[in-house]
């Protein structure tokens, strides 16, 4: 067995369930750490990539956190698998980039991973089993995140019939089984639960998340309510679980897909996934199109930035539900070009209609 293998965390968990808040706060809080990030995004533009490398990333020494002749990472150590879910490209995108960490492994302390809130975190564990990334790699935890309000309200729970008849009377949910299972598959592979937005939950919709979590997972796994991503480091890394010696016991919904080679038979047959660029917007009115069109239609997340006319920062737009989120995160780069981007994931949606409800924010550029 060889000594001092790199830890790796994966973070994974549903749509909107915070996760890259908490790794930008992981990054803030790591001086002196370096941290290699491997993000992975279901959609064509990587937002969360975008988010993550906005960042200031203090923790890292730009030269050594990752190589130089990646085409896919910046400078900053941030490695990108925009190909779809990482757990159905794991030979494909995700073990060339783990073979580039291997060969620098003497500039890395710490590796984080963050995968789509698609992906199934078995195959992505099982991958460190493989020669050439088992004798230099271990998975320090997979965090699994999850939205505790969302739960709390009965959403992406398995088979809780009073949780059911809570989810039933808000339309704007999906009534797929896949996404409770999906969820379910997540929290299967978890070393420690991480419920988000604790600030947001009643005394008594903690109890209810907490009997949602405690139906599905090991009672040796621990649970952690955060606020605003914020979590102590110590309490994220340095778990030493080896997640990938117990994986193989682990049986999930979706054992079935992978076993037999059929990596697109799960949750990207039921999702539609695209992206809309705009021009510059006026902010009230997309944030008024953005809501119409997640009540009109089964939309489980549109996420992007907005150009906004006289503002020098970018604006940031999150919705999941019928939540929508909106800050400024930084300004306009010199040679960027002032944008509006959104990508929305769904089931039974068309580009051409959401297209056409978000150009009614178009301002004339006349």
């Amino acid at each position: 067995m060889q000594l001092n293998k790199i830890p790796t965390t994966v973070v994974t968990g549903f749509l909107g369930s915070g996760k890259t808040t908490l790794l930008s706060n992981v990054l803030k809080q790591a001086a002196g750490k370096r941290i290699a990030v491997i993000v992975n995004e279901f959609g064509e533009l990587d937002i969360d990539a975008d988010l993550l490398r906005s960042c200031p990333l203090d923790c890292e020494d730009n030269e050594s956190a990752a190589p130089a002749q990646s085409d896919d990472q910046s400078n900053s150590g941030i490695y990108e698998l925009a190909n779809g879910c990482i757990c159905c490209t794991v030979e494909e995108e995700f073990l060339p980039v783990m073979q580039q960490l291997v060969e620098r492994r003497d500039d890395i302390d710490h590796i984080l991973i963050e995968t789509s809130g698609l992906a199934l975190p078995k195959p992505l564990v099982q991958a460190f089993n493989w020669p050439g990334i088992k004798e230099y790699c271990t998975v320090d935890a997979v965090i699994t995140v999850i939205d505790g309000p969302a739960v709390a309200a009965g959403r992406f729970a398995h088979d809780a019939d009073k949780v059911q008849a809570q989810r039933l009377a808000d339309e704007s949910l999906d009534h797929d089984p896949s996404l409770q299972e999906l969820l379910d598959d997540q929290l299967s592979a978890a070393d420690l639960v991480v419920v988000s937005k604790n600030d947001l939950l009643e005394s008594s919709e903690r109890e209810r998340v907490e009997q949602v979590v405690a139906a599905k997972v090991p009672a040796a796994v621990k649970t952690t309510y955060i606020s605003h991503g914020e979590a102590p480091l110590d309490m994220l890394m340095g778990l030493d679980a080896a997640s990938e010696e117990r994986i193989a016991d682990i049986h999930n919904h979706h054992d079935h897909h992978h076993a037999h080679g059929e990596h697109h038979d799960h949750a990207h047959d039921h999702f539609d996934s695209f992206v809309i660029t705009l021009g510059e917007v006026d902010a009230d009115k997309l944030q008024v199109a953005v809501k119409g069109l997640i009540g009109d239609f089964n939309i489980f997340r549109a996420k992007g930035f907005a150009a906004v006319p006289g503002k020098p920062m970018r604006q940031v737009i999150q919705a999941v539900g019928k939540r929508l989120d909106v800050h400024f995160d930084r300004l306009w780069g010199a040679e960027e070009t002032r944008a509006t981007q959104l990508v929305f994931i769904g089931k039974g949606i068309e580009e051409p209609v959401v297209k056409a409800a978000l150009e009614t924010a178009l301002v004339d550029a006349a």
